[in-house]
């Protein structure tokens, strides 16, 4: 690991801490029911959208009314944005004239979206009009980041209570972590994007003379169509020089700043966050990884503050930046070697010049290896799915690393929202374990965890590997699931497992190598995300009412500290070995067996 890579990765981490502690403090008076200080103004936005939408915002929700409004109102926005883009040609702001998307492709587009996955089978500039990218998709990357706010706010009210039944209200919650946090933040974002040169206009795409002409060979067709084929019966090739280029053009800034702070992840142009008008400087490379991390690490302190214990807030960052670091350290150390498989071609030297800096195939030469493979962690710890290189082309244990961040549970530091109610179920099962150990019936932050407790925990971390584990077995074992890998063995493999990994887990990022635009892993994947989403929210809610209900017990002399470096051990201990339990045997058939063929070739 190069001296760049170590001051990189430290000096991320302390402008995160920075700038993540006092947005957690503000973001806890969000959560409150009073006017946040200094923003008056905007409480009467609010009380406006509550009385124009007849939203009942005086009324205190249980765990199942708040969790039958979050599903309705996602459902919702998912049959929205479904009939925008089957009816986008009819539409305006569509100068392209794009036309209507396939009714798989809309379905698996609605149900990422909606899911915070922005998992992507089309490419965004040519398949979507400006009004489906900014009222379909802009929109929903909003509303599905507000609701894991929502949901971690619900979460910390049921530790936080001192006894009753309700969690809060969706609707409130919803609107203030719109209008307070993400809309604010958005556009300060945008405006900073732009001024380093990302492009924000309503303009038809331009096309432009090539200062250098490229010559090509094409295969020649008849006039209906079909190849020409000469007595060998190969394809007969006709020599083509392109003199001009199509430069799209587009609302980049506004999608791509919530999609950062919302960790969406979808991009506007298909090369995403590798692309020169959605990150054209490394100063906006560095903060577009802030943005992804610094809701997730400021709802940490959140959490403190709103249970009366900042000491709780800092362990659960503690645990997560640890993990992170370890990971991070890895996947920037694999990168910067050498791929031995160059040597079997017999040409050592050459080999050793060009690899001498690491294994740049697949990354922007603007980031190098130190900003891409941070990116990569980052992009992955988060359930983001941003990509500013290309994680199929990395080393097998390079490529690994985003696979294990996401399979940890979106944990690390996990999406808005649902990074830290993931983290505090591995908590509960942490000190659930503890609890068994000493004999002792188990607690945290003053609430017995019991039977109905461990089972809705259960559900929760468990859901996700279900999902990735059957949806890789099952596209493995028919045809339209195999005839979308590109590469074959362990590499394609990782292809798939990677997948259902990113979908389930409502990542969004992908190894390129397999062809997913299909009816099968359209429908496949969406069904992976809708439950990775949806079916950890409910019992996730389910544990909050019933923390809710419990009476808040003081701490004895019997009680585990939850905040100190033995629980967070032990908290960093359960994170792992439940990955490692769920997915080391499909690891070892997919990117471990494709490091150790690395030095077996030749």
């Amino acid at each position: 690991m190069t001296t760049q890579s170590i001051l990189l990765l430290v000096a991320f981490l302390a402008v995160l801490l920075a700038a993540g502690y006092p947005l957690g403090l503000y973001m806890a008076r969000v959560a409150g029911d009073g006017p946040v200080r200094g923003l008056g103004w905007l409480q009467k936005c609010e009380n406006l959208l509550y009385r124009w939408s007849g939203l009942p915002a005086d009324k205190a929700m249980g765990w199942k009314s708040y969790a039958i409004a979050l599903i309705v109102f996602n459902t919702v926005g998912a049959v929205f944005v479904y009939g925008l883009q089957r009816l986008q040609g009819f539409l305006p702001l569509n100068p392209q004239g794009l036309g209507a998307v396939s009714p798989d492709s809309s379905f698996n587009t609605t149900v990422s979206f909606v899911a915070n996955t922005n998992w992507q089978g089309y490419s965004g500039e040519q398949t979507m009009s400006y009004l489906t990218q900014m009222l379909g998709m802009t929109c929903q990357n909003f509303f599905s980041a507000a609701t894991g706010i929502a949901v971690i706010f619900a979460l910390v009210r049921g530790f936080a209570s001192r006894s009753g039944k309700s969690i809060g209200n969706f609707w409130v919650d919803l609107v203030r972590s719109t209008l307070y946090i993400l809309l604010p933040l958005s556009l300060a974002l945008s405006v900073a994007f732009m001024g380093e040169g990302m492009i924000q206009n309503f303009s038809a795409y331009k096309e432009v003379t090539l200062l250098d002409h490229v010559a090509y060979e094409t295969p020649k067709v008849t006039a209906d169509g079909q190849p020409v084929l000469d007595t060998a019966g190969k394809p007969v090739m006709e020599a083509q020089v392109a003199t001009t280029q199509t430069i799209a053009m587009g609302p980049v800034a506004s999608q791509e700043s919530i999609k950062l702070l919302g960790t969406n992840g979808g991009g506007f142009f298909n090369a995403n966050s590798s692309h020169p008008y959605e990150n054209p400087t490394v100063l906006s490379n560095f903060l577009q990884m802030l943005a992804i991390f610094i809701i997730p690490a400021g709802l940490c302190f959140t959490f403190g503050r709103m249970v009366g214990d900042l000491r709780q807030g800092w362990a659960v960052l503690a645990a997560m930046t640890l993990i992170f670091v370890v990971m991070t350290v890895g996947v920037m150390s694999a990168e910067q070697q050498a791929n031995p498989a160059l040597q079997a071609l017999g040409v050592d030297q050459q080999a050793s010049s060009l690899q001498s800096g690491g294994n740049m195939e697949g990354k922007e030469t603007r980031f190098g290896i130190s900003s891409s493979t941070l990116f990569a962690a980052v992009t992955t710890g988060a359930s983001c799915g941003a990509v500013n290189s290309m994680h199929d082309s990395y080393m097998p244990l390079g490529g690994m690393v985003p696979l294990l961040l996401m399979q940890f549970g979106e944990v690390i530091f996990g999406g808005v929202g649902t990074g830290l109610y993931g983290m505090l179920m591995f908590a509960i099962l942490a000190v659930f374990i503890a609890g068994l150990m000493i004999g002792r019936t188990p607690e945290y932050l003053g609430k017995k965890i019991q039977a109905y407790e461990m089972k809705m925990v259960s559900l929760a971390i468990l859901i996700t590997p279900a999902l990735v584990l059957t949806g890789t077995a099952i596209a493995v074992m028919v045809e339209p699931g195999k005839i979308g890998v590109a590469n074959p063995g362990a590499h394609g493999f990782s292809e798939i497992l990677y997948a259902f990994t990113s979908a389930a887990n409502n990542n969004g990022s992908a190894f390129a190598g397999l062809s997913a635009n299909t009816p099968f892993y359209n429908v496949m994947l969406a069904i992976a995300m809708w439950f990775g989403r949806f079916g950890v929210i409910v019992p996730v809610l389910a544990v909050a009412g019933s923390l809710a209900a419990k009476q808040r017990l003081s701490a004895n002399a019997g009680t585990m500290p939850t905040h100190g470096p033995m629980f967070i051990g032990l908290l960093i201990g359960v994170v792992v070995l439940v990955g490692v339990l769920n997915y080391v045997p499909a690891l070892a058939l997919g990117p471990i067996v494709e490091h150790l063929q690395l030095f077996t070739k030749g």
